[in-house]
């Protein structure tokens, strides 16, 4: 997959994930990312990678894409000659999919860094698949959260969190 295709693929996941229900235009991408993380890009530069006439990004450009789609760097670039996505398992895919919906998430938990930082633990896991069903299980299991947070918080009630609010269940929750 070419640069210009992934930038486009990454503006269209961007704009399902802010509720668009379509591709963010290079103009509303450049406008969030000077929003949200402070520099940005033009929409003209934008529509200059998209295009081709720019096939290489510089490391500045590469570094506020990847932080603004929270993705690794090396993801902005074009695939080696021969590269093809069929050569992913389905597995590995789904694991992509699963990390970049834990980065989105972990941003939405500014004002949680506890959350935040777990969500990311999690997305950051070579495979971050086994962690969320291992947690179900311990979910299923009677007791077991209950005994988890004993061993590892010693000496914290499960419900101890700064902001423990009756909104439904937490994982730290009696």
């Amino acid at each position: 997959m070419k640069l210009g295709d992934k930038l486009r693929s990454l503006r269209s996941v961007e704009g399902s994930l802010r509720g668009l229900g379509r591709a963010l235009t290079q103009q509303e991408l450049a406008a969030a990312m000077k929003r949200e993380i402070g520099r940005g890009l033009s929409q003209a530069y934008l529509s200059q990678i998209e295009s081709g006439a720019r096939p290489h990004l510089t490391h500045k450009t590469r570094d506020l894409l990847a932080r603004f789609f929270r993705v690794y760097p090396g993801f902005l670039v074009d695939d080696p000659e021969g590269y093809t996505p069929g050569l992913q398992s389905e597995l590995r895919a789904i694991d992509a999919k699963v990390d970049s919906w834990l980065f989105a998430g972990a941003g939405q938990f500014t004002v949680d860094p506890e959350l935040q930082r777990a969500l990311i633990t999690i997305a950051e896991t070579p495979d971050s698949r086994t962690p969320l069903l291992l947690l179900a299980e311990i979910l299923r299991t009677p007791g077991l959260l209950e005994r988890l947070a004993d061993v590892l918080r010693p000496g914290k009630s499960a419900g101890s969190t700064p902001d423990s609010r009756s909104q439904g269940p937490s994982v730290l929750r009696n």
